[in-house]
């Protein structure tokens, strides 16, 4: 039988549209997390009172 590796292999960045993945590093414990980053998906504008009549 095949054994595991101890290892686990280096994963790319991975971009969508809005979306980035990234890996992390290895903690003690040998857990591998993932950061993800969203990009807005509109602009925000600063609001402003409509002129009275």
């Amino acid at each position: 039988m095949s054994t595991q590796k101890s290892t686990r292999p280096k994963v790319p960045e991975g971009k969508a549209r809005y979306l980035t993945t990234r890996q992390n590093k290895p903690t003690e414990k040998g857990f591998i997390g993932y950061t993800t980053t969203w990009e807005a998906f509109q602009k925000e504008v600063k609001y402003e009172t409509p002129k009275k009549p």
